[in-house]
């Protein structure tokens, strides 16, 4: 074992340019700017156009957070990739965004954990480091969520949108990098939100085709019940894990997937609104990809400052929940 610590050094971010709005979706579906506002948070979210995948707006993010670090592609030892919605089954969509950067072989591999993702990334990327198994590493979250949305769904139509976002931990000695990390799933959860066709327990047929289940069905209620929940548990866990409490927390980064679900967890811990860092109005609910695009706004604002002890939580398909207490700064 080393005596370093996983630092993030690099932030990178892409979203695709095409932006759907509410006002686009009353067009199509039985809704409103109103409804959708009012219970979400979400005004737009962007969409992937032809020929933008996972592989390929994950690799804009990562090429991005390299040029933030100042660093090659060839510096990096350990690739990470967090995705639902994969360019293919196999190969990895990890391997593909080697391929589109043209990165020497590395080990390189996806993580599924629903929208907490990004989040499991972090903690194997870390460990990796602290085993001294990498020196560097990349995270990244990407997904394209359009692909498996059912735009005649208005519960679920209105939700999701598409991007990817990525960092670079180098590992360093000092007290800057990821302090602690905390992982869970409850496998009793999992008919709650999930993608039904297309794996072993129902391959593709004209049936599952005809019955729409290649795309995302979640029941809202029992997701929602469930995010209040794990929101500020795995906030207490991480904090706890790190010997810290909330009075030492400056910055909380959570999955964006519904403003409600965020201002539940505000009102629990008393935080100031400029403690936590809320963009899902633009960007919609972009699952792996939320947590890094939230982050970048961060930085942008000046919230996101040396020495700033950052929270980064999330919740998803699993059910899963988790997160990771940052000192931020290299």
């Amino acid at each position: 074992m080393s005596n370093l610590r996983a630092v993030v050094v690099g932030l990178g971010t892409y979203t695709p340019a095409r932006i759907l709005t509410n006002a686009e979706l009353e067009q199509r579906l039985d809704t409103s700017d109103e409804w959708i506002t009012s219970r979400t948070g979400i005004r737009e979210r962007r969409i992937a156009g032809p020929g933008e995948t996972a592989s390929t707006m994950g690799a804009a993010a990562v090429e991005a957070a390299l040029t933030d670090a100042g660093l090659p592609v060839e510096a990096i030892d350990w690739w990470v990739c967090a995705t639902n919605t994969g360019d293919t089954v196999f190969p990895s969509t990890a391997g593909r965004i080697l391929a589109h950067l043209g990165a020497p072989p590395r080990p390189a591999f996806d993580v599924q954990a629903g929208c907490t993702g990004f989040v499991y990334g972090l903690e194997l990327a870390a460990n990796a480091i602290a085993a001294g198994s990498a020196r560097r590493a990349v995270v990244v979250g990407t997904d394209v969520l359009s692909a498996i949305t059912d735009w005649e769904d208005r519960q679920t139509a209105v939700l999701f949108g598409d991007g990817a976002g990525a960092v670079v931990l180098e590992g360093r000695p000092g007290d800057r990098g990821i302090l602690a990390s905390y992982l869970n799933c409850d496998g009793t959860g999992g008919p709650f939100l999930m993608l039904p066709a297309g794996g072993s327990a129902m391959p593709a047929s004209v049936e599952t085709v005809a019955h729409r289940q290649h795309y995302l069905k979640m029941s809202g209620r029992e997701v929602f019940k469930f995010a209040v929940r794990a929101l500020p548990d795995a906030v207490e866990q991480v904090l706890s894990r790190a010997g810290l409490d909330l009075a030492d927390l400056d910055l909380l980064v959570p999955h964006q997937a519904n403003r409600r679900i965020i201002e539940a967890a505000v009102e629990r811990f008393g935080l100031a609104p400029e403690q936590v860092v809320v963009n899902i109005e633009r960007y919609g609910n972009t699952s792996v990809a939320s947590i890094p695009l939230a982050l970048a706004d961060a930085r942008a604002d000046g919230r996101l400052r040396d020495g700033r002890l950052v929270v980064v939580a999330a919740f998803g398909a699993g059910l899963t929940w988790g997160a990771a207490a940052i000192r931020w700064g290299r």
